[in-house]
């Protein structure tokens, strides 16, 4: 899952911004997705142009060979605008990406837009890249991939590799609401890393996991939904697992529907329906007279309870709509690491 605001970008300076995010997310603007639709690859790494918001989206976890630990998030977004504006540098779609990364309890965020031609995305070889920011596919094969980012004194130049891909949901079909609001949702959560890069102007080598999510709808929200916590877990065993959990938030911010899925090393995945899922707030963090969680409790039916925790305790990317996307770990019944997304807070 990811934060996409169409509206809300072009009004980016105006207040109101949670009531603004939560409109966009709402919105429906293309041909919503359908169960049952087969997933075709690789026509699938490229644009679904039918569907009005799609997002190319990568987080890792990442340690330098001198023991620092990073964490690193590039995503491309697209989103459909429909207009009567006729011009090679219009196509009815709005670009926009973003990198940011994190070290100890230091997080910096960066985007930038996009119109027709010069944002890019193929499917086979496979490109989504605005400028110089990238991620595209090193031959004809989509794995391994290559990540390059860089902004003032922060960059990242990684190569990801070796992970099975995944379906959410019902064969990808991924639903957010008992209303019926869905997304095509598929993922590579065990990539390894290796490469460089660059925090506050020093240069490290480093290893690591990343995640990197697909999906695309045509609206992910009802009326009475205000956002999400979105988790992507991988265990710190050698025999990997993994696992992603979100829970979309109601009025009075709470937990209204959840869904998760469950991944074996081989790739298996298992769907965790919503009523074995039980997501509580331990802890909160107050930021601006915001307040965030950044401590919670996972209970499900059929396996022992998790704890899950924010490492760096501001993760907001600061951005044009800011939200929360930021380091985690887990204990208790899942040992492991990954991310989390907080919107409409």
């Amino acid at each position: 899952l990811s934060l996409f605001v169409s509206i809300a970008v072009l009004s980016a300076c105006q207040p109101a911004e949670q009531k603004q995010m939560q409109s966009a997310l709402q919105m429906a603007t293309g041909k919503p997705v359908e169960r049952g639709t087969e997933l075709v690859f690789p026509r699938e790494h490229g644009i679904h142009s039918e569907q009005g918001i799609e997002w190319w989206y990568l987080t890792a976890n990442l340690q330098s060979d001198t023991g620092e630990t990073f964490g690193v998030q590039w995503t491309l977004f697209r989103t459909l605008m429909p207009s009567q504006v006729e011009s090679k540098w219009w196509d009815n779609n709005l670009y926009f990406a973003h990198f940011a990364m994190q070290n100890k309890q230091n997080h910096v965020a960066f985007e930038r837009f996009s119109r027709a031609s010069q944002a890019k995305v193929t499917s086979s070889p496979f490109k989504a890249a605005i400028d110089d920011w990238q991620l595209s596919s090193i031959n004809d094969e989509f794995l391994p991939l290559n990540l390059t980012a860089a902004h003032e004194n922060y960059e990242v130049s990684l190569m990801l590799n070796d992970s099975p891909m995944i379906l959410h949901g019902d064969n990808g079909y991924s639903l957010k609401s008992q209303s019926g609001h869905a997304s095509y949702y598929f993922s590579y959560p065990f990539l390894n890393v290796k490469g460089s890069l660059t925090f506050a102007g020093k240069e490290y080598k480093v290893t690591g996991n990343a995640w990197y999510d697909r999906e695309w709808s045509a609206s992910l929200l009802d009326k009475n939904q205000l956002g999400w916590d979105w988790f992507s877990l991988t265990d710190s065993q050698s025999d990997k697992k993994g696992l992603m959990l979100f829970c979309i938030r109601g009025q009075g911010q709470s937990y209204n529907y959840c869904s998760g899925t469950r991944i074996a090393s081989n790739g298996k995945a298992t769907e965790i329906a919503k009523e074995h899922i039980k997501l509580s707030v331990l802890e909160t963090v107050t930021l601006d007279h915001h307040e965030y969680p950044s401590k919670w409790q996972v209970e499900f039916t059929d396996s022992p309870d998790i704890i899950i925790e924010s490492i760096t305790k501001d993760s907001r990317n600061q951005l044009t709509i800011p939200y929360w996307e930021g380091r985690v770990q887990a204990t208790g019944g899942f040992i492991g690491k990954g991310y989390v997304e907080l919107t409409g807070y």
